[in-house]
């Protein structure tokens, strides 16, 4: 305990993950700031394809990518939407972890590829 009484080694709040429909992503927020986020486009037919995944420079190397997978994926199976993975790092993160209730439409190999961006990604 510090001389005020609190916890020396208090740990930050838990970074948390949004569905923002306005701008089609999941967010994750650290604090005020936004992190990172996951674009996605809902179709018809309950189907959610992910297209980029992206965590800002100044959150890299905490993990942030996998936490924004991980509970975008979770929350669209919840949802009962059919997840298409078009994002690199959102098909990564699929074929090393397993989301309880998700249902994958994994696209052609040329889809995928064309929806591979220049830009920074997450991780």
């Amino acid at each position: 305990m510090s001389h005020d009484g609190s916890a020396m080694n208090e740990s930050p709040a838990a970074p948390t993950v949004i569905r923002n429909e306005e701008r089609s992503r999941y967010e994750l927020k650290d604090g005020d700031a936004v992190a990172g986020f996951a674009v996605f486009e809902v179709s018809e037919g309950g189907r959610i394809a992910f297209t980029h995944t992206e965590v800002d420079k100044a959150f890299r190397g905490r993990g942030f990518g996998d936490i924004i997978a991980s509970e975008a994926l979770s929350d669209a199976a919840r949802r009962g939407e059919i997840i298409v993975p078009l994002c690199p790092f959102i098909a990564s993160y699929l074929k090393d972890h397993e989301v309880p209730g998700g249902i994958v439409d994994w696209p052609e190999e040329s889809d995928a590829q064309e929806s591979a961006t220049t830009g920074e990604s997450a991780g």
